[in-house]
């Protein structure tokens, strides 16, 4: 069984590594998400954030070289997120990547189901989410995934923005579940 443990600040260089393997996949494969190399250091500080606060995991490769996926589980994004939505009623996941290596794995799937325990923990009745507007081969995996797309917002300075939600009581793959190492310091 797979584990999942909180990101350390000695995890930055492989998230980043995770993320420019990301770029270059979406890049060949005709999706412009991430292909801005300005981002890369705002997502940069943002991890950093993140890790202090206990809200991004990784998955660590078997030989230890490298993460196989990472997660954070974010506030809600209230450039999307309204107060009409019940924010506080959800767990918000966030920069969900997995390795190309980890291909046939289902360790995306196997995240969104470690995430809808964690709600259930919480007593949270929802998992949420946003992704870029234009990709809709993610959104299609996230509809498969037991999501329902519940609006898209435009801001002018995103670009991501469809919205969607599943309840935490789905879970895709039982007994592939992930053993978490550690409890998080905060999950908002």
């Amino acid at each position: 069984m797979r584990a999942i443990r909180p990101a350390t600040a000695a995890d930055i260089p492989a998230l980043m590594a995770l993320r420019t393997e990301a770029e270059a996949w979406l890049s060949a494969a005709g999706i412009d998400q991430w292909q801005d190399a300005t981002t890369r250091q705002p997502a940069l500080a943002k991890w950093e954030n993140n890790i202090r606060d206990g809200r991004t995991w990784v998955i660590d490769n078997d030989d230890r070289t490298g993460l196989l996926a990472t997660v954070t589980l974010a506030p809600p994004d209230r450039d999307f997120w309204r107060d009409a939505d019940s924010p506080d009623s959800a767990l918000y996941v966030a920069k969900l990547i997995t390795a190309r290596r980890a291909k046939g794995e289902r360790l995306g799937g196997r995240i969104l189901d470690w995430a809808s325990s964690i709600a259930r923990d919480r007593g949270l009745p929802w998992v949420r989410l946003d992704c870029w507007r234009d990709n809709t081969k993610l959104q299609g995996y996230y509809l498969r995934a037991g999501f329902r797309h519940v609006r898209t917002e435009a801001p002018a300075h995103r670009l991501s923005g469809w919205m969607a939600q599943r309840p935490a009581s789905v879970v895709l793959h039982p007994g592939q579940g992930l053993a978490t190492a550690d409890t998080p310091v905060s999950v908002l």
